[in-house]
């Protein structure tokens, strides 16, 4: 790599680190050109360079954020030794990335629908692409075996990811009634049994 390009790397870096804390302190309505500019102290012309604006910004941020979450749930699978306790980990990491990097997790929830991600798809792939692979990759000879049941890739997401995620969503949202540690102890096993195959997993 260039010096040239190690200095755009760490110049995007920066923006998104200011960009995040911005989002953290303040919420979305503080995510502006102008705060941007004077908290990562870039100029106008290396934000616009990199970005093209606050919203290929915001969808970078997305992005960086999501490949955090699944860097630590492909982590969290891949030194799993069965099917049992890879698709536990998941959960446990899902769940954990979110309490102990809540501004990321906030971040990728209030995002996940905003208008202006579609057109920053490519962008987006970019980071969840390789990751997502990594986890269908870990998966598939579980599923071939009958340790995990055989389901279009988005319906076992949905069943791995889904309740975790709204229970994640519901806690980032205040919601008195939610609470990680009872999450953690209680939805990995049943998690699990919703996508347990015919043939019991280490056997």
């Amino acid at each position: 790599m260039s010096p040239k390009q190690q200095r755009g790397e760490a110049t995007v870096a920066k923006v998104l680190a200011a960009a995040l804390d911005l989002y953290a302190a303040e919420g979305p309505g503080a995510l502006t050109t102008t705060a941007v500019i004077e908290r990562s102290g870039v100029s106008s012309g290396s934000l616009y360079h990199h970005f093209g604006g606050i919203d290929g910004l915001s969808a970078a941020l997305y992005g960086r954020c999501m490949a955090g979450l699944l860097d630590a749930l492909v982590a969290a699978l891949e030194r799993a030794p069965s099917a049992r306790e890879g698709v536990r980990a998941m959960v446990e990491a899902y769940l954990g990335f979110t309490e102990e990097h809540r501004a990321e997790a906030h971040f990728i929830h209030a995002s996940s629908y905003a208008d202006h991600l579609p057109s920053h798809a490519a962008l987006i792939a970019a980071e969840k692409t390789p990751r997502m692979l990594r986890i269908a990759a870990w998966l598939r000879p579980h599923v071939e075996s009958g340790e995990i049941v055989a389901l279009p890739d988005p319906l076992t997401e949905m069943l791995v990811i889904g309740p975790v995620a709204e229970t994640a969503r519901r806690w980032l949202a205040g919601a008195p009634d939610i609470d990680l540690a009872t999450a953690a102890r209680v939805l990995p096993e049943r998690i699990w049994r919703s996508v347990s195959g015919d043939r019991p997993a280490g056997r």
